[in-house]
């Protein structure tokens, strides 16, 4: 009830605060731009605060306080006072509009949703006008499908259909949460968190994977018994670890080239690849 007290009272502030002439205008924002006057931008300020409630009421729909909409909107104003160039020789009406405009907007984005969303100007363009064109469009041909209203809206603002899809489910529903209830009849079922498709392997998946890392492990440690004890060494050096060693280093460690080094690895390779061929043939048509 206070809140609607003092919104109703700042509207009725603004409403009463006196239209300023083009001239008076224009001396005020002289003497911001010149002498730093913030009484003087204040004025400029107060006397367009009619515009700024004017186009908090165009956002209304997106169900965010009046005020807070209002507040936002004199940060923008505030802005423009502060930017405004006399010079120019505009109204400082038609300045402010974007300003105002824009910080409204970037409210809505911020508040609207728990999902950031409209982060480019598509996007933003996308977000505040999808509901007016869908409703423009509806209007004029009643017997349009919902696919061709949205191809209609991608093409209008040059998005993706994909992109006007999403907006406009993400338009039509609220956020929930995922620990809301699930109601089944007289009694929950659930939260929402339980119905969400698990991304992990199946059961019987998990084991069918761990019987054949433990089929694979066997038969690596056969193959692997086939090789020399130097072959041994450099396939583990080499293959076997997380920071495998060079050819050259090797070289060093044996007192061998590294031309023969990598000769001997090729060697243990081919026999890796026959020992582990002869236990399970289907490995032969699998890429190295």
């Amino acid at each position: 009830m206070k809140n609607f007290s003092a919104d109703r009272r700042m509207i009725k502030i603004a409403m009463a605060a006196p239209y300023l002439e083009r001239q008076e205008e224009q001396q005020l924002a002289q003497a911001w731009k010149e002498n730093h006057d913030q009484e003087a931008r204040n004025k400029i300020a107060m006397s367009h605060m009619r515009l700024v409630i004017s186009m908090a009421s165009k956002f209304r729909n997106f169900g965010l306080p009046m005020s807070d909409l209002v507040q936002e909107g004199h940060l923008g104003l505030l802005e423009a006072a502060a930017r405004f160039e006399p010079s120019r020789e505009v109204r400082f009406s038609t300045y402010a509009t974007w300003w105002i405009r824009a910080s409204m907007q970037d409210y809505v984005l911020r508040n609207w949703s728990i999902v950031r969303g409209g982060t480019s100007s598509a996007q933003k363009a996308l977000f505040f006008n999808l509901r007016r064109l869908r409703a423009k469009l509806a209007q004029g041909d009643k017997h349009l499908t919902a696919q061709a209203v949205h191809e209609e809206i991608a093409t209008a603002l040059g998005v993706s259909l994909a992109d006007v899809q999403t907006m406009d489910a993400r338009l039509s529903s609220n956020d929930t949460s995922l620990q809301a209830p699930i109601s089944s009849g007289d009694s929950d079922s659930g939260e929402r968190l339980d119905m969400l498709a698990c991304s992990a392997p199946l059961p019987d998946e998990q084991v069918s994977e761990m019987i054949d890392q433990e089929r694979r492990s066997i038969w690596l440690r056969h193959a692997l018994s086939k090789l020399n004890e130097r072959e041994m060494k450099i396939i583990r050096a080499r293959r076997l670890c997380e920071d495998s060693a060079t050819l050259e280093e090797l070289g060093v460690d044996l007192g061998i080239s590294k031309e023969r080094v990598r000769q001997i690895e090729t060697r243990a390779l081919e026999k890796l690849k026959i020992a582990l061929v002869a236990q399970a043939p289907v490995l032969a048509s699998m890429p190295h």
